[in-house]
């Protein structure tokens, strides 16, 4: 049964002043109760609580330094690419501004293009779990149907079983939140970790990089072990259900379009304790360091007479 809230006025005493009284929005219902992600936190429809994004926390305090070699090596290929181009440009004031934005940009838009893919690729998966048709679009693009074509090999080939897929997860103790890819199991993963074989995973996955050389990261796995040790989850229908527990090594499908690895990370307490490192990392970004450094100072003016 659905109890909704109900604003309603009072009528005030014939002597005294006519007092308003304050609407209350009607309680959250269904998947209204599911929290979303909105400038780096989720909400707890319903309630004061908010809870510090995993992936904000990841991006603020882990150290990426392989990001400043792929940026710097993307900005030398497309300045050797567009060479001509932006010598032209240099020897014009009203074009040397535009040529110089768009070249600091191009790791933008590598991004861009990579959010672009992996959100459609997510969309899939997605669709698959739920028994949902793969749109149409997505079957005809010559960018994204490779990608289909190893998921639905994955998924074949490893006896794939999900449980749950794109569901928000969350540790109110530990104050953070994040929406997991999928549960899973796989009696032939299982059989190669030597787990038994109804165990269930947490998986990920990723489509950047290059087969076997790059594109998973260990950052991966401190997200999936913060998954792993959330305490409660949210199903479709908006009710909060205690987080299911899950084996200590997460995999993170790593899907190309030459073609699909299933990669283990480990997950485990330990991964764990150094994500609340990284949290603490990420809380003294958005805050404390913002108060650290204060106003240079001045030499005070002598108080008194200075003796000779």
């Amino acid at each position: 049964m659905t109890n909704t809230a109900t604003a309603g006025a009072t009528t005030a005493p014939a002597s005294g002043p006519r007092r308003r009284t304050k609407k209350t929005d009607p309680a959250p219902t269904g998947a209204d109760r599911i929290p979303r992600p909105s400038q780096g936190w989720y909400r707890v429809p319903g309630t004061d609580i908010k809870l510090r994004r995993v992936t904000t926390i990841l991006s603020q305090g882990f150290p990426k330094p392989q990001l400043v070699f792929w940026a710097a090596n993307l900005t030398a290929t497309d300045a050797l690419a567009t060479l001509p181009t932006l010598v032209a440009a240099s020897l014009r004031p009203a074009e040397k501004e535009a040529a110089y934005d768009w070249l600091r940009k191009g790791h933008i838009r590598k991004k861009d293009e990579r959010a672009e893919i992996g959100g459609a690729v997510h969309d899939v998966i997605k669709a698959h779990v739920l028994g949902q048709p793969i749109p149409e679009s997505f079957l005809t693009d010559d960018e994204i149907a490779p990608f289909i074509d190893h998921f639905l090999r994955f998924v074949a080939e490893w006896e794939i079983e999900f449980e749950a897929s794109e569901m928000v997860v969350g540790n109110l103790t530990d104050g953070w939140a994040g929406t997991l890819d999928y549960l899973f199991r796989s009696r032939r993963i299982a059989e190669a970790l030597k787990v038994p074989p109804r165990t269930l995973f947490v998986g990920d996955t990723k489509t950047g990089g290059e087969l076997d050389e790059k594109g998973v990261y260990p950052e991966a796995g401190a997200q999936m072990a913060a998954y792993r040790r959330a305490e409660v989850a949210w199903l479709r229908d908006g009710t909060q259900v205690p987080m299911p527990a899950v084996h200590d090594v997460g995999i993170v499908l790593h899907l190309r379009p030459e073609g699909y690895r299933p990669m283990p990370l480990k997950c485990g307490d330990d991964v764990y304790a150094a994500f609340r490192h990284v949290q603490e990392v990420a809380e003294f970004q958005r805050a404390l360091s913002k108060s650290i450094v204060g106003e240079a100072l001045a030499l005070p003016e002598p108080v008194g007479d200075v003796a000779a």
